[in-house]
């Protein structure tokens, strides 16, 4: 009988113990919460996972795709994923008694590099047809914009050509997707303005008076060309397809010059015409002020007429001088001394020498020179040619040589220069201002002998 009592407290020993250690089972429930740094779902991603997991002590996490890929930590902290695709994330979790599973997908997107490259056919003279070469990485959806262009707007991956006729600058902007995030880029291209054939006829400056013969050149005006071809109804053009070529007119008359363009789209043309005067070998100039000596430095005392220009005191004559073919020496104000003089005699009336000077002949008073015809103020105003100066003899003797004074106005000088161009000058006006007076001139002279 003890021995039966003995068995019965056993049992219920057992099952006392058995009993109480069902109640203290915990039950393992795996459970996390995850956060996709700064909502970028382009690869590389960065996701933040915070472990919500209940009565575990135990953690095994699996990242497919992920760095790190695993971990036992119970929050493994930020995971990067740097491939785009969908992605398993699995927590496993126990305790002694049991285990819990909890598995999530993540969709990663593709990283996006946007480019393109605006290839212009051809030129960028208008109109422009622009080729587009998509070199766009990661994208799954395009949406262009052509500024001005035609097509306006397009929606593929490799959009047709797109002409541009109007000229300057136009942005192209190319908008793609990789489903979830948006990225953008924006380029230029130029249109030059269309072809526009232009130019002028520019005479040399000996040739100003478009007397033949006649050099001139043919100062090219054109928009957005090329090349060039040039004829002519009657010149000689030196190079026929240069940009600026010059032309040669031996005689009077009327011609035509056409120039021919193009810039590899289109060719047009342009004519001109340019009337070549017969020579008259003369050349005028009027209202020549020239000072007394002591406005040489201000109004100047020296003329040109091959360059056209009057000179001054402390003018760079060391290229210039041997041009120099009137030069005037007044005393003062009074004008009681007044004299032309050769310019290779300045350094003797209180100017300074004139390097390379000519050496002229000078009558200052035909009344007295006794040199033949004299020529009046009439027949200076009457010459509108080079030759009438054929009738009159530059050999002044001692007496045209002399000063004259402001008593005879208009008076009338003659001179002839060392390469024997003869000339006539005419003072029409005496102006007394102290220091600064000069005298005003018209001046006759041929353009060669």
């Amino acid at each position: 009988m003890k021995i039966n009592h003995y068995i019965i407290f056993l049992l219920i020993c057992y099952t006392l113990f058995v009993g109480c250690k069902k109640e203290t089972i915990t039950e393992a429930k795996a459970g996390f919460n995850y956060e996709i740094i700064n909502q970028n779902f382009t690869v590389p991603v960065k996701v933040s996972f915070v472990n919500t997991t209940t009565g575990a002590q135990n953690y095994e996490w699996t990242f497919e795709g992920g760095s790190p890929n695993v971990s036992n930590k119970k929050d493994p902290g930020i995971v990067q994923f740097d491939h785009a695709g969908t992605y398993k994330v699995k927590l496993r979790a126990w305790n002694e008694d049991n285990e819990s599973v909890k598995e999530i997908s993540l969709q990663l997107d593709s990283a996006v590099t946007v480019d393109f490259d605006p290839i212009i056919q051809t030129n960028e003279f208008s109109p422009v047809k622009v080729k587009l070469n998509n070199k766009t990485i990661g994208a799954s959806t395009y949406s262009w914009i052509f500024e001005g262009g035609t097509p306006a707007t397009a929606n593929v991956q490799q959009p047709p050509l797109v002409n541009f006729v109007d000229t300057g600058y136009h942005n192209i902007v190319l908008t793609v997707t990789n489903g979830r995030s948006t990225f953008s880029r924006t380029k230029k291209i130029h249109v030059a303005a269309s072809l526009s054939p232009s130019f002028n006829i520019v005479p040399s400056f000996e040739d100003n008076d478009n007397e033949a013969p006649l050099n001139a050149t043919l100062q090219n005006a054109t928009v957005s060309g090329l090349t060039y071809t040039w004829t002519t109804s009657g010149g000689t053009i030196d190079h026929s397809t240069a940009e600026n070529p010059n032309i040669h007119f031996d005689h009077a008359g009327t011609y035509t010059v056409t120039l021919t363009a193009g810039n590899g789209k289109e060719s047009k043309q342009v004519t001109q015409t340019i009337v070549v005067l017969p020579n008259k070998n003369l050349r005028t100039f009027t209202d020549v002020k020239l000072g007394v000596n002591t406005a040489h430095s201000t109004i100047g005392s020296f003329f040109s007429t091959s360059l056209r220009k009057t000179f001054k005191a402390g003018d760079d004559l060391s290229t210039d001088g041997k041009y120099i073919d009137v030069l005037y020496f007044g005393l003062n104000q009074n004008f009681n001394y007044n004299k032309f003089l050769s310019p290779d005699s300045a350094s003797a009336y209180t100017f300074n020498a004139i390097p390379q000077a000519m050496n002229s002949k000078v009558i200052n008073t035909q009344e007295n020179c006794g040199c033949g015809n004299i020529m009046s103020s009439s027949d200076f105003d009457a010459i509108t040619n080079g030759s009438t100066f054929q009738n009159y003899t530059v050999n002044p003797s001692a007496a045209g040589k002399k000063q004259f004074t402001n008593t005879a106005i208009p008076r009338i000088i003659l001179y002839q220069t060392t390469d024997g161009r003869k000339g006539a000058i005419k003072i029409k006006q005496y102006v007394s201002n102290a220091t600064q007076s000069y005298i005003v001139v018209d001046i006759k002279v041929q353009k060669t002998p």
